[in-house]
């Protein structure tokens, strides 16, 4: 019976005088004590401990009654109330109900309830007390920890403080955006959980506290979250305009919270304020993710999500953690289950009722065409068959209502992509052809029509085309011409497809170059992860091109310019040590130095040679089922057979000291440190004719990577020893392996 206080005999009966003896009252309070022992009388509304002995209703004070055995027959106990652990008669009558005459002395509501539990006041209390005294230790821990430091503030960077050492430290003003612990320990001290509104904190809604933003271990205090989303507006949101930059914060977070947390995420790549938010968050955003994703969504706005982290992946040091193929896939998968395909229809995919306005039509198109714009170029970045689906409502029409018609920006970039679909369609979805490829009476007449294809698209842009996009189509015209690795000495016009090779290599990285340079160096550092797969793939181009015949037909010293470029261009979008963007720089690096130096000399010392320039297989591909990124996964089997199986690549310490490659040092383990070839490269530090690695200091902060991976874990069987491929036409005239020797 809830309510009912101890310290009497419940239905008011009256008390003998014994009970006020002392040998009664000792007898009561060793029963009482017996009674908590047994988990009775802990903490129970109905208890004894819960009245200080029991206090009448005209204040008198009465000691507790001796409570009925269960072989006493003056009375009956109700099953119900000793069960709860008051273990009073109750004279309630249930059918009709009747209050009990206790209940109606105390002036108590009388209210069984069958499904009542016992709540441990006494030992949830003192787990509280616990969890403060804990709280209170580290605070005082913490506390002590940076009260030696004296600090002094720095004028040119007001939102942090300096120490001696030089370390940089946030202010009080900074340290408040964060939920420290003091507020841990303030908000588990009110047991009210909170103060009525208009206190500093208030009741926890969707992992936030009073406006602090909170997933997991990360706090983020309002006017931090404000500063991360300007931060994306500004820099990365330029390369895929899918949101609303005008929408406050806590709209997205509305929406979605990991659409919320995903935008920060993004921003925090580049945070100078907080250099390790990005270490910090990944977990929490792995976990958010699968944590999203493994409950069907019920809400489409956890595609811009998706959307978002395949463009900007979170950071990983090997390829077989890197989750982003299979986020396309299932962004495709979740888009489709919401009918964005078909977004005039939204109703046939709910069965909720679904009123849509002019601009929710329009943001249901824009979101379906940014769902095939990213999957079309991760597909492409990874070598693997697009999961994309170009239907009527990406189809340009004129004769289109508006809702259906896309900002400039983001149609242009989706018909980029439709002619990188229909390159990576025409010249590798070969079904008679064990690894897709178009027959070779076949490839070469193909690409003739899609270069003229890209010519007229890139004609009817014209001038009005953004840099970002302007990157992107001579991206797709790379993609094209990388078709040529597949091809042999034997193939009609194979130096004048190499020559249209390097050229396409040399525009794509001209114009990166360009577009970094004229927004004083802040485009790069925030460039998409496909932009990264192509620059990689632009510098394994150059490596191959000029350590083989075909470097007596171009201007070596330029493209060595270029290449030294692309690792520096590598190196920039990295973002944190030892991620896969600087271990592929250092990949880069030291098959250079490892080739340049025999192979070119020997060649160039022969002037026959020279004029010759006899054609050979050295640039004849091994892997050869990774579409037009096959050259990517090629050079790096080749750089695990000539130099980590043989001891001279460890990547492990080479990215914590970079290797410059035009040092002549045999290995970067022997070289002297270079700490401008750090990975980590802030954006004023390369001049625009700065053509040799000297990049400025990295960032303060950075958190290295876990450094016990490889680059390419899924090659990692080309270490167990040589492997026979199935494809013919890989080895140079002189049965050698080719490539870079």
């Amino acid at each position: 019976m809830i309510g009912s206080g101890s310290g009497g005999n419940g239905g008011g009966s009256g008390m003998s005088s014994s009970q006020h003896s002392p040998t009664s009252a000792r007898a009561g309070g060793s029963k009482k004590r017996n009674r908590s022992i047994a988990g009775f009388g802990e903490g129970s509304p109905g208890s004894g401990d819960d009245e200080d002995e029991g206090e009448d209703v005209d204040g008198k004070r009465r000691m507790p009654a001796r409570a009925t055995s269960a072989g006493n027959k003056r009375g009956k106990f109700n099953l119900l109330t000793a069960y709860l652990g008051g273990q009073l008669r109750c004279d309630v009558v249930q059918d009709p109900f009747s209050s009990c005459s206790r209940c109606v002395r105390l002036r108590l509501g009388c209210k069984i309830e069958s499904n009542f539990k016992r709540v441990g006041k006494r030992s949830k209390n003192a787990e509280m007390e616990r969890e403060i005294v804990e709280l209170r230790r580290q605070l005082a821990s913490q506390s002590a920890q940076t009260s030696p430091i004296q600090l002094s503030h720095t004028p040119s960077s007001p939102g942090l403080i300096k120490a001696e050492n030089g370390t940089l430290f946030q202010n009080q003003a900074q340290q408040d955006q964060y939920m420290g612990n003091h507020e841990a320990v303030a908000s588990l001290l009110d047991l009210r959980q909170g103060h009525d509104g208009s206190g500093a904190y208030g009741n926890n809604v969707n992992g936030s506290t009073a406006g602090y933003k909170t997933l997991g271990a990360v706090s983020l205090g309002p006017a931090r979250v404000a500063e991360l989303f300007s931060y994306f507006w500004t820099y990365y949101h330029p390369w895929l305009p899918i949101l609303d930059p005008e929408r406050p914060p806590d709209h997205y977070l509305e929406l979605s919270e990991l659409l919320f947390w995903t935008i920060i995420s993004v921003a925090a790549r580049r945070y100078p304020p907080d250099t390790n938010l990005l270490s910090t968050l990944s977990p929490e955003m792995s976990n958010l993710i699968w944590s999203r994703v493994g409950r069907v969504p019920q809400s489409y706005h956890i595609v811009k999500a998706m959307c978002l982290l395949c463009t900007w992946p979170l950071p990983t040091s090997s390829t077989s953690t890197d989750a982003t193929l299979m986020v396309a896939g299932v962004m495709m998968h979740v888009a489709m289950h919401f009918g964005l395909h078909r977004p005039s229809h939204a109703q046939d995919f709910t069965k909720f009722k679904v009123e849509l306005r002019e601009e929710n039509l329009l943001d249901r198109v824009k979101t379906w065409a940014a769902c095939n714009i990213v999957a079309q170029s991760v597909a492409t970045g990874y070598g693997q068959p697009p999961s994309t689906l170009y239907d009527w409502t990406l189809e340009p029409d004129p004769s289109k209502e508006s809702s259906y018609r896309l900002p400039d920006e983001l149609e242009t970039r989706l018909r980029i992509e439709k002619f990188c679909d229909k390159v990576t369609k025409s010249l590798y979805s070969n079904r008679m052809d064990p690894v897709g490829l178009t027959g070779d009476d076949q490839r070469t007449p193909t690409i003739s029509l899609l270069v003229r294809e890209w010519e007229d698209l890139d004609l009817e842009l014209g001038q009005n085309i953004s840099s970002y996009n302007k990157v992107v189509l001579l991206a797709a015209l790379f993609h094209l011409r990388l078709s040529v690795f597949f091809d042999g000495p034997e193939t009609s016009n194979y130096r004048q497809e190499l020559l249209a090779l390097y050229f396409s290599t040399s525009r794509f990285l001209r114009a990166l170059w360009s577009m970094d340079s004229a927004t004083k160096w802040t485009s790069l550092p925030y460039a998409t992860g496909y932009i990264l797969q192509m620059t990689v793939a632009a510098g394994f181009t150059l490596l191959k091109l000029l350590n083989s015949f075909f470097a007596t037909h171009i201007d070596f010293e330029d493209g060595k310019r270029l290449f030294t470029n692309a690792i520096i261009m590598i190196r920039k979008i990295s973002v944190q040590t030892n991620d896969l963007p600087s271990r592929l720089a250092e990949v880069l690096s030291q098959m250079w130095r490892g080739s340049v130096g025999g192979g070119y000399r020997e060649r160039t010392s022969n002037p026959l040679a020279m004029t010759k320039g006899e054609m050979d297989g050295t640039l004849q591909l091994k892997v050869r089922c990774r579409m037009s990124m096959s050259l990517v996964f090629d050079s790096v089997w080749r750089w695990r057979e000539e130099f980590q199986a043989k001891g001279h690549g460890n990547l492990d310490s080479a990215v914590k000291n970079p290797t410059n490659p035009e040092s002549a040092a045999e290995s970067s383990a022997s070289s002297t440190a270079d700490p401008s070839l750090s990975s980590n490269l802030p954006m004023t530090s390369f001049a625009p004719n700065a053509l040799s690695l000297t990049p400025g200091p990295a960032f303060h902060g950075a958190q290295p990577m876990e450094a016990n991976y490889e680059v390419f874990d899924p090659l990692s069987w080309h270490l167990d020893g040589f492997i026979d491929f199935p494809y013919p036409s890989f080895a140079g005239i002189d049965g050698s392996l080719g490539g870079v020797a």
